[in-house]
């Protein structure tokens, strides 16, 4: 089951709810994208298993921000 490492994102269940109201189990799956990220501490390629949206606030806020939003 891919799970973001940063934001813990993985998949949910839930029932598709029909017009008649039936109801059918679905998954939703999170957006995780695998990548490559430089961690600046060590200096070294990290690859990573992480959600778009945990991507796209890498992207803008920088690793220190995310790693000290992930711990909490």
């Amino acid at each position: 089951m891919a799970k973001c490492q940063i934001t813990g994102k993985a998949r949910m269940s839930g029932n598709l709810v029909s017009h008649s109201n039936r109801k059918t189990r679905t998954v939703r799956k999170a957006n995780i994208r695998s990548k490559r990220i430089f961690d600046p501490e060590s200096g070294q390629w990290v690859r990573m298993d992480i959600s778009t949206r945990a991507l796209r606030t890498l992207t803008r806020k920088g690793w220190d921000a995310v790693k000290k939003q992930a711990k909490r």
